[in-house]
């Protein structure tokens, strides 16, 4: 079974909160299933929205879903709460893969 399995089994069992979506998305997105990363990140955000790891992933996972529109936009909304809470380095690190991304686009 599993990590993926076991988060999956802890969800149909009724526990739903930030933490096992983040880790359901986090399993998903390094066993290359971009889209299925960014529905349980988007959840873990719906229970948390100051959880800024969780932003940080999403951002990744929309980019390698190929989506970087939403994923620059993840990364702007993550910047401002991962600021707000104080949280300088991963607001550090979404604004490197924030420029990386606006990079691409422009050229």
């Amino acid at each position: 079974m599993s990590i993926i399995d076991n988060f999956e089994k802890l969800l149909a069992g009724g526990q739903d909160n930030a933490l096992l979506r983040y880790s359901l998305g986090n399993g998903y997105l390094k066993a290359g299933d971009a889209a299925t990363a960014v529905q349980h990140l988007q959840r873990a955000l719906a229970h948390d929205h100051a959880y800024s790891a969780a932003w940080k992933l999403l951002g990744k996972a929309l980019a390698e879903a190929g989506d970087a529109p939403a994923a620059m936009a993840a990364y702007r909304t993550g910047i401002e709460v991962a600021e707000h809470k104080g949280d300088k380095q991963a607001a550090k690190e979404m604004q490197v893969f924030l420029k990386r991304l606006e990079k691409a686009q422009a050229g």
